[in-house]
Parts: C-alpha cells; structure tokens; sequence
C-alpha cells in the first residue's frame, strides 16, 4: 500500500483543498467519504464538497450525545446548501445492553467503560459509514494533538483498508476562521465559548487559556491520550472490543 500512497500523495501534492478533493472524487467514483462532526475543521471542508458541487457523500455519527449547538449547526448546513448529511446511529440492541447494565454514565467510571461507549456510539457506525469505500476524508490538522503531528496528509486505514485524506491538514486556526468568515459558512457556537474540540455533550468541556487543544476531552482521563479511536493507529478487535496495536 505505500505505493498507492505516495502515488496519491504526489497527484495532490501542489494542489489545493478543493482541488485534491475534485481529483480523489474522480479518481474514486462513487468511492469517497467525507465524516463530518461539525466542527470548524469539518464546516470548512463541508463548504468546499458543496459548495463545488464535489460528488463526494458527507456523513455524521449521531451517538445520541451531541450538544444542542451542534444540532443548530447541523440544520443550518443542510438549509444552506441543500445537500443531505448522512446519519449513522449506534446499534440499538449494544446500546441498550451497555445502558441497562452499566447506566448512561458509565464512561466516567473507568477508561474500559469509557472506550466501550466510545466503540457502540462511534467506532462501530463508523465502520458501517466506511464500509465498501475507497477513500476517507477527515478534518485532521496536524497542529491540533502532538499525537497528529506524527500523521501525514495521505495515510493507509488499516483497520478500514482504505486511503485516508485530510485536505486541510497542514492548516492552522487562524487559516481556518478566516476560511469560515469569508465564506459565511455556519459554525458551531461552543467554539467562541472555549470548546476547540467538540464531541458528545458529557465528554468535553471549554478550554483554559495554556491548555492543550484537546484538554476539553476526556479531561478525567491521561491527559496524552484524547484519541476515541477514530483516527488511531490501532484497530479494533472484534472479539474483546479493546483497542490493539497494528
């Protein structure tokens, strides 16, 4: 797969954003995926697939969790562009038996609980959303965890076999909300609030001025682990349901 890679990372290099979406889209027709949390990052690259006009299918994981803003922001897409956003849901059945047994809270109990929600709620519907596709598309900066800066703009999913690309990865903030304010693209509001990452309601909390970028998520945990496992290294094993190593 390193040849697939640095192939496709020398027809995009050179190219902007929507650009390197435009040649992914025709390079894999049909085959390419965009997962939106409707975040800064993933406004901006929603704004540049509708934008454009870029036959690239945009999807959303809707764990049950998510913050009354991030709702608004998600209605105030679709009434803008018009393009539908596609919604993944936990499995009801895992999601009722986690429930029942451990209550709605349990994540904060102990990080095996933790990573159990995270994989009903997120990592199992993202598999079902990648499934049968080429080419994953993320709002990935590389400034935005030291664990990322480690990334490249062009990877090999392992664990979903296939290419992922982050198209703004080598953005910063400021680059971002200037994008947003040129462009009148609808932004969640937590973000002027101090929430630079925003994910389900009970998991992430504002910022302190000094604080790392991802110090609102899971700020009960080991501060240098703020992964979920959507955009880890690691795969899912299917029998335990714990994270591994490749």
């Amino acid at each position: 797969m390193n040849a697939l890679i640095e192939h496709i990372k020398k027809q995009t290099t050179g190219l902007s954003p929507v650009e390197a979406l435009r040649h992914l889209a025709d390079t894999y027709p049909g085959g390419v995926v965009f997962s939106t949390s409707f975040g800064w990052e993933d406004q901006v690259i929603t704004h540049m697939i509708f934008a454009n006009n870029i036959p690239i299918k945009v999807f959303t994981l809707e764990t049950g969790r998510l913050f009354p803003e991030t709702y608004y922001v998600w209605n105030r897409t679709l009434e803008m562009y018009g393009k539908p956003i596609h919604a993944y849901y936990p499995d009801a059945e895992s999601l009722q038996q986690m429930v029942s047994a451990k209550g709605p809270n349990s994540f904060y109990e102990s990080v095996d609980n933790r990573k159990e929600c995270c994989h009903i709620r997120k990592i199992e519907p993202l598999k079902r959303a990648l499934a049968g596709n080429q080419c994953w598309i993320t709002g990935i900066r590389a400034e935005q965890s030291a664990n990322r800066q480690f990334m490249s703009d062009v990877e090999w999913d392992e664990g979903n076999k296939l290419v992922k690309f982050h198209p703004i990865y080598g953005w910063d903030l400021d680059e971002v909300k200037q994008y947003i304010r040129e462009n009148n693209v609808p932004y969640n509001t937590l973000h002027d609030r101090g929430f630079p990452s925003i994910g389900c309601a009970p998991c992430t909390r504002a910022v302190q001025p000094g604080e790392d970028f991802r110090a609102g998520r899971w700020w009960w945990e080991d501060q240098s682990k703020k992964e979920c496992g959507l955009h880890s290294a690691d795969v899912i094993d299917e029998e335990t349901k714990e994270l591994k190593p490749l």
